[in-house]
């Protein structure tokens, strides 16, 4: 099984999602994306395999109020996120059986 993590290793959900993938025996590719950020149009791709790029909006994050992304368009967002990694949900896991945030973590076991 192919798996995606989109981590950040500072978020202990993050972690846990890991751990569970790993206990599942499932080795996925490692995106930190705060350190490597993901591209307008591949946030473009998640957002349309998620169901919108609100979804993909961290919402606890101070700056979607600074940035008045409460209510944003999509492209809005997708240009938010592609310029502050910051603002990505996390952590999201896509797998071969779909895409899932795993908050908690536990949700990853729906996709293995």
């Amino acid at each position: 099984m192919h798996a995606t993590i989109y981590h950040n290793p500072k978020c202990g959900t993050s972690r846990n999602a890991l751990q569970i993938l790993r206990e599942a025996g499932v080795e996925p590719e490692i995106i930190e994306y705060l350190k490597t950020p993901l591209s307008r149009e591949e946030l473009a791709a998640l957002a349309e395999r998620l169901g919108g790029a609100s979804v993909l909006l961290r919402t606890k994050e101070i700056l979607v109020a600074e940035l008045g992304l409460e209510n944003a368009a999509e492209a809005t967002i997708l240009d938010a996120i592609a310029a502050h990694p910051i603002l990505l949900n996390r952590p999201l896991v896509v797998t071969d059986k779909g895409a899932r945030f795993c908050r908690p973590a536990e949700l990853v076991r729906e996709i293995i």
